[in-house]
């Protein structure tokens, strides 16, 4: 029915909504005539819809079942060789000879060249080192002091057949500097009633004295296991322009706020501790810098490293300075076009020593000398079987060996075939009990690795985590300390130490390293 005119403007004004008008669909009967059938419009558009959905929701169903199968086979139970359940049914072998092994046979300092760290004769060092964490977390004490003596696991970790510790630590113990708990340093007496500084310190000292060189690592700024999503510790600022998180000046986000000043404060504070302590022989500046999805530019890195490390090169020119990558230590791509150089400067003239190139400067009166120390940059990277998650290619518990290759030349290793400058693999690691992919990533690492010859550090000698006393699958020796753990890694780490000896005497240039 027509409404009248009146009606239809009342209609119209008031907002009424119009009804759709029928549509008229022809087709063919089956006696090839036409008939008229009318459909709503608004019926195929939901039809429409509901197709397009419908295949969305195929597709996603689809990727989430990819998925789950490549996590499936992934996961999936990994069942040794026999070599490696011959190499855990007997004792562990001996260390190599201390002679080219321990640092006390080279003779110090330790200084780059190309790809090669070398004593003062020009003789190759190898990094073979393993973690010894603990300082870095809540209890601020380094793990196992509670079972046994420090001088103990010191030599367990030679035992094993590394000869260098990466001993890392947290800015917080620094502000904190707590009387250590008496539980967590029971095996050492010694250390009863001592500040958390002075058990790192000693820590330090026992390796030194075992013959282990250390390398003192600056892990992060909170007291806690790392790492996490947590921006307060992705960098080494987190309270100035130079944090990747802003900053506004006097006011902190963060539970710990650190300033790059403050950052290096921190360790001219522990390096001054350790300057008389002869088997410190690297500062690694910070632990797995990052951004958030990848925000955390090289050049902005190597800018607040160049500046850290130039005050280390004040104090003691004998160390090395170790650089990781970013993006978790993933990336030292940037590094071709962008290294890290470190300098010195001194009011009233040069400095005595050292193998620098400079040039003199007048700074408010005083004449004033600026001067690269050269040979003392050491890059680190990190690999684990998780790394890579970004890549079109997958994880690298995905990867074949040529995938997994390409990922380490491009990203690290160009430098140490390219006699660039040397690369420590400065963590890697992988559990006790693997599936596929974790076995996979470690074949493939360990095959690399002895390719490339570069140096490595293990995650981890401990046991146990300080949070929550859990189990630290990770690990190499047992709750003890001391009963080491026999399987797939040491066998494979002590094959890598032998290639790389028979490489070295074949091309006659000393000990080119040993685990």
């Amino acid at each position: 029915m027509k409404l009248p005119p009146l009606l239809q403007r009342l209609n119209l004004n008031l907002g009424f909504p119009r009804l759709p008008r029928p549509q008229l669909l022809l087709h063919r009967s089956q006696h090839g005539g036409r008939s008229r059938m009318a459909v709503p419009r608004c019926s195929r558009r939901r039809r429409n819809i509901l197709l397009v959905s419908s295949a969305v929701l195929l597709l996603v169903l689809g990727i989430f079942t990819h998925l789950y199968r490549v996590e499936a086979e992934l996961s999936a139970t990994w069942r040794p060789s026999p070599q490696d359940v011959i190499f855990a049914s007997k004792p562990l072998p001996p260390p190599p000879p201390r002679d080219g092994f321990l640092y006390t046979s080279f003779e110090l300092p330790f200084r780059t060249r190309g790809r090669d760290v070398v004593d003062r004769g020009g003789r190759k060092f190898v990094l073979a080192s393993v973690n010894w964490y603990g300082a870095s977390d809540e209890r601020f004490v380094p793990g196992g002091l509670d079972v046994r003596h420090r001088r103990e696991i010191a030599r367990t970790v030679k035992r094993l057949g590394f000869n260098s510790v990466r001993l890392p630590y947290s800015d917080e113990m620094l502000y904190s500097n707590p009387v250590v708990d008496p539980d967590a340093v029971r095996a050492n007496p010694d250390l009863l009633g001592r500040k958390a500084l002075d058990v790192f310190v000693e820590t330090a000292r026992a390796l030194s004295d075992e013959g282990v060189a250390v390398v003192i690592n600056n892990h992060i700024t909170s007291a806690t296991w790392c790492c996490g999503a947590d921006p307060c510790d992705s960098g080494w600022s987190n309270d100035d322009e130079n944090s990747i998180i802003g900053g506004i000046p006097g006011v902190s986000f963060c539970r710990v706020g650190q300033t790059e000043k403050q950052w290096v404060g921190n360790w001219m504070l522990v390096m001054s501790r350790l300057k008389d302590v002869e088997g410190v022989i690297a500062a690694d500046l910070r632990n797995e810098v990052r951004g958030i999805w990848g925000t955390m530019p090289w050049n902005k890195w190597a800018d607040a490293a160049e500046r850290a490390g130039g005050r280390l090169m004040e104090m003691n020119e004998g160390w090395l300075v170790v650089i990781g990558g970013t993006e978790s230590g993933n990336d030292l791509r940037g590094v071709r076009e962008r290294p890290v150089r470190l300098f010195v400067t001194t009011a009233g003239g040069k400095k005595g020593g050292g193998d620098g190139e400079g040039e003199e400067e007048v700074m408010g009166g005083r004449e004033s000398a600026t001067r690269e120390v050269k040979d003392r940059v050491v890059y680190e990277a990190h690999v684990y079987s998780w790394s890579g998650w970004g890549s079109t290619e997958g994880r690298y518990a995905r990867r074949k060996y040529d995938s997994f290759a390409r990922s380490m030349r491009r990203n690290w290793a160009y430098l140490v075939e390219e006699n660039i400058a040397p690369v420590w693999v400065g963590e890697l690691g992988a559990p006790r009990d693997p599936g596929v992919g974790d076995a996979t990533y470690w074949h493939n690492l360990m095959r690399f690795l002895g390719e490339a010859n570069a140096d490595f550090g293990y995650w981890a000698i401990n046991p146990r985590k300080p949070h929550g006393n859990t189990t630290e699958t990770y690990g190499l020796v047992l709750d003890d300390w001391e009963t080491p753990v026999l399987d797939y890694r040491l066998r494979a780490m002590r094959e890598l130490v032998d290639e790389n000896l028979g490489a070295a005497k074949a091309h006659g240039d000393g000990w080119r390293g040993l685990l």
